[in-house]
């Protein structure tokens, strides 16, 4: 069974064009990120994420679990890869796993 989305609000094009104006399209961009990752990961493996983030065009990921955060790195160009397909290739150039 799937639980719906936390954010939903995310989808209206009213709250994308205020973030637009106000500077923080790219925090929207990151919680969508994370859902992407709440989706694509385990239960168990998605609560090791702590925090997603994007400055300078560059994702940050936080993550607690040294298993996890390895296997990121070994997969770094995948999730670039699939996050500049859904979002851009111009939004983002690299993935920092913290």
């Amino acid at each position: 069974m799937k639980r719906n989305k936390k954010r939903e609000f995310q989808s209206s094009e009213l709250v994308k064009s205020f973030a637009r104006i106000h500077g923080f399209e790219h925090k929207l961009i990151a919680f969508e990120i994370k859902d992407f990752l709440e989706d694509y990961l385990d239960e168990s493996l998605f609560n090791e994420v702590r925090s997603v983030n994007i400055e300078d065009k560059c994702i940050m990921i936080r993550i607690d679990s040294p298993l996890l955060k390895h296997d990121f790195q070994m997969r770094k160009n995948f999730y670039l890869k699939k996050f500049q397909d859904k979002f851009g290739e111009d939004k983002f150039n690299d993935i920092r796993i913290l």
